[in-house]
């Protein structure tokens, strides 16, 4: 990362600093499509003074229903630059989700595709305007079908004509610093999904400094994560501007056809999680895709098997991580490029820059190095709160500013930490505690396994028991894995029940849904 790394009160001050300085560069790619940092900053400010024409104002949020696409990365920044806090909607989401983050979040604007991938949206944008009496615009982008009530994009631009540049400019100096710029509706693994609310100050300073741990010359990544994801807006997208980069969309995420786009835009980050990789290196025509542009390899969300980064090593010499959470605005370790295999395997690194960490036991006492405890982070980065919760924002903070992350993790002579667990994954079994991740490390340390992931079912006799779901394309049975286990794991931590799949399900991010297994596990014979 340079360090001439230009100014910006707001997340929206990247891109138009690169304008001025690189106009002609490309800055974001979508099939044939090629934007320049010119042409998307022109666009950002047509659709800013769209919006305040609509009476858009500080504060006002805005909620946008899009694949990742140029038009989403437009939307966010248009709508942040004037003091909007923007909320993204994944196209997967199913009416009831819609309808409670709209409901939640009360945006004054809907900017919606109205068909994606065959679906179609038609009917149930009319039914959530109805619903939510906040939106008094719902916008369709161009070239989707047309809704009952709604505008078009082109139609929805032409209001901002007769706002001048005078005026625009005003309004976005006074916007910045911990405003509130951003909604990320966390994944509701036990309730109804919150909204975590991020500021400018915050989300830039995360970018410039991913970008001085994980230098790129050139930045040039592929975005299929979606746009209501933090891995997607924050630790993708976002980064890429700052450091005058290349985006590449891909709106339908194809394993093959991921690989494919790399080679063919020279793509020099490769990110993903864990089972993706997993996928494409078993894709039967990988050796023949030319990832020679590739300069750095990062994996989020999951801890990688050893075997696997071997093999990514293999590929390219400079490997990295991170770990973080949508509160954190995704920084609370990392680990810097390198080949260190047990590093990277065996932790998450260290503190991310401007970060405290701390692990404390049950009573909120700090433990000692080498053992667990809970991973408690303090920085300027984090959440401003939960959305209308007050309650649930003072829960997660302690009385001396530090959020509860939940995580259960153990801090390595070396300074390193490693996550052993979660807090509310944590089931009992005959009395003693079990941490489903310290099971799942060992099931993937057997040659056979690709993933495990361990969720717990209620039990009679034991109070609960273990559920051992392995992805394995090998000839393996429960025996082998229970023996397996035996060699590693106190008995009353091995699962009793072992499920072989060829494929796990997994969320929309590409981690395991770990709601789902436990659903299969509960209907599961005894």
């Amino acid at each position: 990362m340079p360090d001439d790394q230009p100014p910006a009160a707001r997340i929206s001050d990247f891109l138009f600093a690169h304008a001025e300085t690189q106009p002609d560069a490309i800055a974001v790619v979508l099939d044939e499509r090629r934007w320049t940092y010119a042409a998307l900053a022109a666009a950002v400010d047509a659709l800013a003074t769209a919006m305040i024409a609509a009476g858009v104002a500080r504060g006002d949020r805005v909620a946008t229903l899009q694949t990742p696409h140029p038009d989403f990365l437009v939307a966010l920044l248009a709508t942040a630059s004037i003091g909007g806090i923007w909320v993204g909607l994944n196209p997967r989401y199913q009416f009831a989700e819609l309808r409670h983050v709209l409901e939640d979040a009360a945006p004054k604007l809907l900017l919606a595709r109205s068909e994606v991938a065959g679906r179609r949206y038609e009917r149930e944008l009319v039914e959530l305007r109805a619903a939510v009496p906040s939106i008094a615009q719902c916008i369709i982008f161009d070239g989707d079908p047309p809704v009952p009530g709604a505008v078009t994009m082109t139609d929805f631009l032409r209001g901002g004509t007769a706002v001048t540049s005078a005026r625009l400019q005003a309004a976005r100096a006074e916007v910045g610093g911990r405003m509130p710029c951003l909604i990320v509706y966390t994944s509701g693994s036990t309730g109804q999904p919150k909204g975590a609310v991020l500021h400018h100050a915050g989300i830039n300073q995360f970018c410039v400094a991913q970008n001085r741990l994980w230098p790129l010359d050139p930045h040039r990544v592929v975005s299929y994560f979606p746009i209501n994801h933090i891995g997607g807006v924050v630790d993708t997208v976002l980064p890429c501007i700052a450091a005058g980069g290349t985006i590449v969309f891909m709106e339908q995420f194809d394993p093959a056809g991921c690989l494919a786009l790399m080679e063919r835009e020279a793509v020099t980050l490769w990110i993903s999680v864990p089972g993706v990789f997993r996928m494409q290196l078993d894709l039967p025509g990988f050796a023949d895709i030319d990832l020679s542009a590739v300069q750095l390899i990062v994996w989020e969300g999951a801890e990688m098997p050893a075997d696997l980064i071997a093999a990514l090593l293999r590929i390219c010499p400079r490997l990295a991580t991170n770990y973080g959470m949508t509160e954190t605005t995704s920084a609370i370790t990392v680990v810097e490029p390198t080949d260190d295999i047990a590093l990277l395997s065996g932790s998450v690194g260290h503190a991310f820059p401007c970060v405290e960490i701390r692990l404390t036991d049950a009573e909120g006492v700090a433990v000692a190095d080498g053992i667990e405890g809970e991973v408690q982070a303090r920085s300027a980065l984090n959440l401003l709160g939960y959305w209308q919760r007050p309650e649930a924002t003072a829960a997660c903070f302690t009385p001396d500013g530090f959020f509860r992350t939940g995580d259960l993790a153990v801090r390595r002579p070396d300074g390193s930490y490693r996550l052993v667990g979660r807090l509310k994954e944590m089931y009992k079994s005959g009395g003693y505690n079990v941490y489903p991740r310290e099971v799942e490390t060992v099931l993937e340390r057997h040659p056979a396994v690709a993933l495990a992931a361990v969720v717990a079912r209620p039990d009679p006799v034991w109070q609960e028991i273990g559920v051992a779901y392995v992805q394995s394309s090998d000839e393996v049975d429960a025996q082998a894995l229970a023996a397996h286990c035996r060699e590693h794991l106190a008995n009353y931590k091995i699962p009793k029940i072992f499920v072989i799949e060829r494929d796990l399900p997994t969320l929309p991010i590409g981690k395991i849904d770990k709601q789902e297994l436990a659903r299969r596990a509960r209907l599961l014979a005894t």
